[in-house]
């Protein structure tokens, strides 16, 4: 079946309301500042030192983002996201705490992945993403083989990847999707290691509006092997 790796296509709007002046102009004058380069990337490319690096992959409004950047100002921090709402989010957040170890791709995140170098990610993160929940659509999910292998190759052995959602037919999938990936070891020893969220993981704005409507949210941490 075909993955994102192949179908290599976007869904969804790319814009949102029109924006605001202080938010245009936060794309206009901050973006490009932060924005991930052309061409190869590594620490050095991207911050100008060699730093452990960080890649979430769909960062929403950016709050989980923002707080791991935050908590941790000697990595560095790549997020990929294609909706301009949600980068403006992320670009208030920077402007508002001062974060220096934060670089934004508007666009899919496969084109940052495939430009990394190998075993170079100390972390990566996938939270909440669309589940796209009709079987026809499985294939537009990120959690498939083609882009998990990819993801795999470019984490450390050793680093860790984190995924969280709310959905029950995402949840499934992705169980069955990294049980059969040979490269993730799963973390956890007990129920409470995946149903409570970790205390170095921010909230993010989705999963507070899911737990609002009464959704039980899932977090899984995978290792590396």
């Amino acid at each position: 079946m075909s993955d994102p790796t192949t179908i290599r296509r976007l869904y969804g709007r790319r814009t949102g309301h029109k924006l605001r002046v202080g938010q245009a102009a936060l794309v206009e004058n901050l973006l490009p500042t932060i924005a991930v380069p052309d061409g190869p990337l590594d620490a050095p490319a991207l911050f100008g030192d060699d730093r452990p690096l960080e890649l979430e992959i769909g960062f929403g409004r950016g709050e989980h983002l923002a707080g791991q950047a935050r908590m941790r100002p000697d990595h560095g921090f790549l997020g990929c996201e294609p909706f301009v709402d949600g980068v403006v989010g992320l670009l208030l957040h920077v402007e508002e705490q001062g974060l220096d170890n934060v670089r934004i791709h508007m666009g899919d995140a496969l084109e940052v992945i495939e430009r990394l170098p190998d075993a170079s990610l100390s972390r990566a993160y996938l939270l909440h993403p669309d589940p796209w929940p009709k079987t026809r659509h499985a294939k537009r999910r990120f959690m498939n083989k083609g882009p998990i292998d990819l993801l795999a190759a470019k984490l450390k052995p050793g680093a860790e990847f984190r995924f969280g959602t709310d959905h029950p037919i995402y949840c499934r999938w992705a169980m069955m999707v990294m049980g059969q990936n040979p490269h993730f070891e799963w973390l956890a020893t007990g129920p409470q290691d995946f149903l409570v969220r970790p205390a170095d993981w921010p909230e993010t704005r989705y999963e507070a509006k899911a737990r609002r409507i009464g959704h039980e949210v899932w977090y899984f941490r995978y290792r590396r092997r």
